[in-house]
């Protein structure tokens, strides 16, 4: 691949990925604003490789967890975490009832299924993916998944969720459309 093509492909991973790896990020207990740091920095570093990676979405959705967990284990940014918690994903005006519910239900999921409901419904990763990832086998990885949807369906009982019933079940889910966009540095 040439400079121009490793490039392009940068851009575009970035434009389609972002989103979903700063979701991730929230999901593994960064603010939003860590979130976007661990992003941009993943991003520089696998651009400055010598070589290309040879599963480069793989490797990077590693190296972005790899340094999200890092930003966590930071005493400051766990207080300021601390501090701003109730905020755990950034709301917009027009939000469904319903996607609040969900929301809610997903921050209080332990970090363990909630990793993986993001990676497989946001990030679109199978659960061999996830679990290779996550240095589980893909068995866990579907067991954390399917316990962490029970958690959220139960929290959803009584609450009229039809627009989002198909896409907590198939595709993205509508706590996903909640990712706030990315902010580019």
């Amino acid at each position: 691949m040439n400079g121009d093509e490793h490039s392009d492909w940068f851009e575009k991973f970035y434009d389609a990925k972002a989103s979903g790896l700063i979701l991730y990020g929230r999901a593994l207990g960064l603010s939003h604003g860590e979130a976007e740091d661990a992003l941009h920095e993943t991003f520089l570093a696998v651009m400055r490789l010598r070589e290309f990676p040879r599963e480069a979405e793989n490797y990077l959705v590693r190296s972005f967890r790899n340094r999200a967990l890092n930003f966590k284990r930071s005493i400051w940014r766990r207080l300021t975490r601390e501090l701003e918690s109730h905020h755990w994903f950034e709301r917009s005006p027009e939000e469904d009832p319903a996607l609040e519910i969900v929301m809610c239900a997903l921050s209080e999921l332990p970090q363990q299924q909630r990793e993986v409901i993001v990676l497989k419904i946001w990030n679109r990763f199978t659960f061999e993916e996830i679990g290779g990832l996550l240095e589980i086998s893909p068995n866990t990885a579907a067991g954390r998944y399917r316990y962490g949807l029970q958690k959220i369906k139960s929290k959803m009982e009584g609450v009229d969720y039809e627009r989002g019933r198909n896409e907590i079940t198939g595709g993205p889910a509508v706590f996903a459309a909640s990712a706030a966009s990315v902010r580019v540095a």
